[in-house]
């Protein structure tokens, strides 16, 4: 081989090398970059899951979260096993016991994650407001929110934060998503004046909470996702408000970037039973839909008659990113991103426009005192013009 190609061979794979392995201070490739993010994503979404796993073994057992972590993590993250663990002691101890032993200390009923301690007494309840307010048939409003109830830490103080937001905006509807068991006897506890539907009552889920005095409940169901793998439905409920016959809807559609294709299945799914729906219901859609827009693109945008009300009111830019890892600390996430999971989507009634998106605000952007925010998610305001 002659010396001068050989050296450009040379050359050619330390620029190969070069471009695998860049230099320290030099930015990743993009794709590199995405691959990252991902991971971490996936991360997030697996510490979810094993919070969820927490959340049931502690409400199953009475114990708390540092209890039910540590015997989920010694055995595997295996439900049934970690509960054997719990409740079936070692050999040594049964044998310690039978002799007369002191048996060990056990978790009392004070340990459990009870969001209810004080509800009487608390002046945060979800009623609150509504003794202030005239009602006022000319408008309505609506909260939707992730309430990240799979997040454990600091889990009574973010609940009952959450409920002091509901108190000061009294809205007529909420949608909220990542709902668990103690977040809905909570609700139950507090909010007598709102009738819950919840999507389900294991695990985590959506609920739907309707004003008694300005929303009257017709029925509803509950679709399930046949393909979901993490527990997710559409709730739905119809509803009569001035007057008005709406169908209003929730869900938390499929997370991750990984599960792209599930999502714009779910997606599909909710806007095909928007469009079926009678053409004299107005038809209202929030929730935590984790869609990236290329998502909705790929899907052919949205059916004509159907609204997004963020784009529908002109891309206010102060509510356009509902999870901000740059301003909310809750996840303390190594990489920061803005997203606009959290959507409301409407379809009018057909005879006209009786019912009208008016505003959205973000709503939970205030530390509480724990230093933390009620939830990773912003939630969601938005008030309607009712044409009487």
């Amino acid at each position: 081989m002659e010396p001068a190609a050989e050296g450009r061979r040379e050359e050619d794979a330390d620029a190969d090398a070069a471009a695998q392995f860049p230099q320290a201070g030099e930015p990743l490739p993009a794709a590199v970059e995405e691959e990252e993010e991902e991971k971490e994503e996936e991360a997030l979404h697996l510490d979810k899951q094993r919070r969820v796993l927490c959340s049931e073994f502690a409400a199953i057992t009475s114990s708390d979260a540092a209890v039910a972590r540590s015997f989920l993590a010694g055995n595997d993250w295996h439900m049934q096993r970690a509960l054997n663990a719990y409740f079936e002691p070692p050999l040594e101890k049964k044998k310690e016991e039978a002799a007369g032993g002191v048996p060990p200390a056990c978790a009392g009923p004070g340990s459990c994650i009870d969001l209810t301690a004080d509800a009487t007494t608390s002046n945060a309840g979800v009623n609150s407001a509504d003794s202030r307010q005239q009602e006022d048939d000319s408008s309505f409003s609506l909260i939707t929110w992730n309430i990240d109830g799979l997040d454990l830490g600091n889990l009574k103080e973010r609940a009952r934060g959450i409920c002091s937001y509901l108190a000061l905006y009294s809205p007529d509807v909420v949608f909220l998503q990542e709902v668990i068991p103690p977040h809905l006897h909570l609700l139950q506890m507090r909010a007598g004046s709102y009738t819950i539907i919840p999507g389900n009552v294991d695990g985590y889920f959506t609920a739907i909470m309707l004003k008694k005095s300005r929303v009257k409940l017709l029925k509803h169901e509950i679709i399930p996702f046949p393909t979901t793998s993490m527990m997710r439905n559409l709730l739905v409920v119809h509803v009569s408000i001035s007057g008005n016959e709406l169908c209003l809807m929730t869900s938390h559609l499929e997370s991750t970037k990984n599960h792209s294709k599930e999502r714009m299945k779910q997606l599909q799914m909710m806007l095909n039973k928007m469009k079926n729906e009678s053409e004299s219901t107005t038809v209202i859609f929030g929730g935590d839909t984790n869609l990236r827009d290329s998502e909705v693109t790929k899907l052919g945008n949205l059916p004509n008659n159907i609204t997004d009300v963020w784009e529908f009111l002109g891309k206010p830019q102060h509510c356009r990113y509902t999870w901000d890892t740059h301003s909310n600390t809750n996840l303390d996430a190594e990489y920061k991103c803005k997203m606009r999971f959290d959507r409301i989507y409407f379809r009018p009634a057909a005879d006209g426009g009786h019912i009208i998106p008016r505003s959205m605000d973000l709503i939970g952007l205030e530390k509480l005192d724990c230093g933390r925010f009620p939830s990773d998610h912003w939630g969601l305001l938005c008030n309607f013009d009712v044409i009487l």
